[in-house]
């Protein structure tokens, strides 16, 4: 089945059980083909909304002594926590992580943006899985902060444009990069085209 669908989408549009269902049931009816191989395309088209912007108003400073990414880090952990009660865990923390962790990952990848090599900076497992459960943990707070599901690409922009840990994120790419670290250490810290 080809489904002309954003990437991330694999069954459409999200939240909608009966959009869903009729592209299952598409799916399923192609195993009741008498020859093959079958090749449809699904009947509906969906465009990501590349104008839409995820609007969510991030929770104020707890602690101004504090570096203002982990500090925000923290802040975030109660929408976190009411998210994923209420979409399960799909894309938050998991690959290296626990949520009670992210505060002080974040902190590690300070710790590089101030001048501490990588390998004692104290990242809490393999770099780029311990950034993609950061910025996972940010698209699943903002989901419970924004209270709606944003454009496939929007959760993503947010997190690089809009957060001082996504700042911080790109910022540690470019001080690794800038300081001769192996392209691998570096380039996956976030995605390629930023």
């Amino acid at each position: 089945m080809i489904c002309h669908f954003p990437l991330g989408r694999p069954l459409g549009v999200p939240n909608d059980a009966e959009f869903q269902t009729r592209l299952l049931s598409a799916l399923f009816a192609m195993l009741d083909a008498q020859s093959g191989p079958v090749l449809e395309t699904f009947e509906t088209r969906l465009d990501d909304i590349a104008e839409e912007q995820l609007v969510c108003t991030l929770p104020p400073r707890l602690d101004p002594d504090e570096h203002p990414a982990v500090d925000e880090a923290r802040a975030l952990k109660n929408a976190y926590e009411r998210a994923v009660a209420k979409h399960g865990n799909r894309v938050g923390v998991s690959r290296e992580l626990e949520a009670a962790d992210i505060p002080e990952a974040v902190q590690a990848f300070v710790r590089i943006e101030q001048g501490t090599a990588m390998d004692e900076a104290g990242i809490p497992g393999v770099p780029m899985r311990v950034a993609q459960d950061i910025r996972g943990y940010y698209q699943t707070a903002a989901l419970e902060l924004a209270e709606h599901s944003p454009g496939a690409w929007a959760g993503e922009d947010w997190f690089y444009n809009d957060t001082e840990t996504g700042r911080l994120m790109l910022s540690v790419r470019r001080v690794l990069k800038d300081a001769g670290a192996p392209h691998a250490a570096w380039f996956f810290l976030s995605p390629g085209d930023r």
